[in-house]
């Protein structure tokens, strides 16, 4: 992962400190409650990849193979992801977990980087892939409706999801505030299908 570049604005600097600030906060208050998570060979957490392990290997209503187009090399990149559709849309965040959001809490994946050079995708949908256009979302209005779809829905192996990262028994309740916690500090991204 890495940081998100100025845009060399001074208000637009405030902006990114003032976010900055807010996940670091929300970072530091939720730590106590999630469990710290296996680290890359460069000493930082694969927040996606070890969003569930063997989740490769589940049929899951959520589970979904997002394929980008390398930035640099241009090859095809996978990644599992947590991603819910509605109708045409499908909602993704990239997680930032307590341990990554205090010490950098302007961490990009890759797999967003990807994206953001090259905002046409592949998500595996169940037995299909389908083609489509991903966007960070940043229109108000939108900012407001996501966290329905990404923080509401919950399925069976979310409980599973809940065990991994946080700590104690599950429940549909520490399920959402996970999810809200993803949402709120993680960055959320919507792809519009093309079918």
């Amino acid at each position: 992962m890495t940081e998100a570049p100025s845009n060399g604005s001074t208000s637009g600097d405030e902006a990114v400190t003032v976010r900055a600030e807010a996940i670091r906060t929300a970072a530091i208050s939720a730590a106590p409650k999630h469990r710290r998570l296996l680290q890359s060979a460069s000493g930082g957490p694969h927040p996606q990849r070890n969003h569930a392990p063997g989740l490769r290997y589940l049929h899951t209503p959520w589970a979904r193979v997002l394929t980008t187009t390398g930035r640099k090399t241009g090859q095809q990149r996978r990644n599992y992801v947590r991603a819910i559709r509605r109708h045409d849309k499908v909602y993704v965040v990239m997680l930032r977990p307590p341990a990554l959001a205090i010490e950098r809490p302007l961490a990009v994946s890759s797999w967003v980087w990807n994206m953001r050079g090259n905002p046409n995708i592949r998500l595996r949908l169940r037995r299909r892939t389908c083609a489509g256009v991903a966007r960070e979302i940043s229109d108000p209005t939108e900012l407001q409706q996501a966290p329905e779809a990404i923080c509401e829905t919950v399925h069976l192996i979310d409980y599973g999801e809940c065990r991994l990262h946080l700590r104690g028994r599950p429940s549909r309740t520490k399920i959402k505030d996970l999810h809200r916690y993803w949402f709120d500090t993680g960055i959320p991204l919507v792809i519009e299908l093309a079918e």
